[in-house]
């Protein structure tokens, strides 16, 4: 009688998911141009200035990686919403939009990214299907193995659930005081300097929240991982 396995779909899990994050690395490299503009604009109130400052540092990370030549998905994740965000606002700008709207401008795609993706992700739940789920299987070789045991759709419902509150917590807040800018309901530099200190003061105290919760759920080590790459537990008998 031989044991088939001692990992867990917990402990399988962590490692997918840090290494389709990039680690802290690739989560630093991601997240870090985005808090250097937002940070920029506060101190400056300048939409230049602060396009600036979240590119350099992303360029900076770039050329770090291509010096390493190590891969440049995350920091490229990075230029493009800075890219596309700089894209919005030079539209903004040659359409006649004050600096302050070409500000809100620049967190538009955010928001509409983070909307489209906390749909999709309870969708995936409500069907039983969890977005998470998809990450495990395209691991294994096996994109839908993981969704013939139970207690493995389970647990990927639980972490999906966890990504998508605080994506839809802040596009709740957001997008309301995006149109309150740029309607006149709310003063636009005012609505600005709200999304800013919310992306700093409340984004990321909900993201922590988020992993320490994640980091718990996937630290209890509880689910047989042969389970969930669709072999079977019992070939470990006979």
């Amino acid at each position: 009688m031989t044991e088939t396995t001692v990992d867990t779909v917990e402990a399988f899990v962590r490692r997918q998911m840090s290494a389709s994050l990039g680690g802290r690395r690739g989560m630093l490299e991601a997240a870090v141009p985005g808090v250097a503009f937002t940070v920029a604009w506060l101190f400056s109130k300048n939409i230049t200035t602060a396009l600036i400052a979240g590119g350099l540092i992303a360029v900076a990370a770039l050329l770090v990686r291509m010096v390493q030549r190590s891969d440049l998905k995350h920091v490229g994740n990075a230029i493009l919403g800075l890219a596309l965000g700089w894209g919005i606002v030079w539209a903004i700008k040659h359409a006649g939009g004050s600096a302050q709207h070409q500000a809100l401008a620049f967190f538009v795609p955010g928001v509409v990214t983070s909307g489209i993706q906390a749909i999709v992700m309870a969708i995936s739940c409500v069907v039983r299907w969890p977005a998470v789920g998809f990450l495990l299987g395209g691991a294994t070789g096996d994109p839908i193995a993981w969704h013939r045991d139970r207690q493995v759709v389970r647990l990927c419902s639980q972490l999906t659930w966890l990504l998508l509150g605080p994506l839809a917590i802040l596009v709740a807040i957001e997008g309301p005081l995006i149109l309150a800018g740029w309607t006149g309901a709310m003063n636009a530099d005012t609505a600005v300097s709200t999304l800013a200190i919310i992306k700093l003061g409340v984004g990321w105290p909900l993201r922590a929240v988020m992993w320490g919760a994640m980091i718990w759920l996937l630290g209890r080590n509880a689910t047989p991982h042969a389970e969930a790459t669709g072999q079977s537990s019992s070939s470990s008998s006979g």
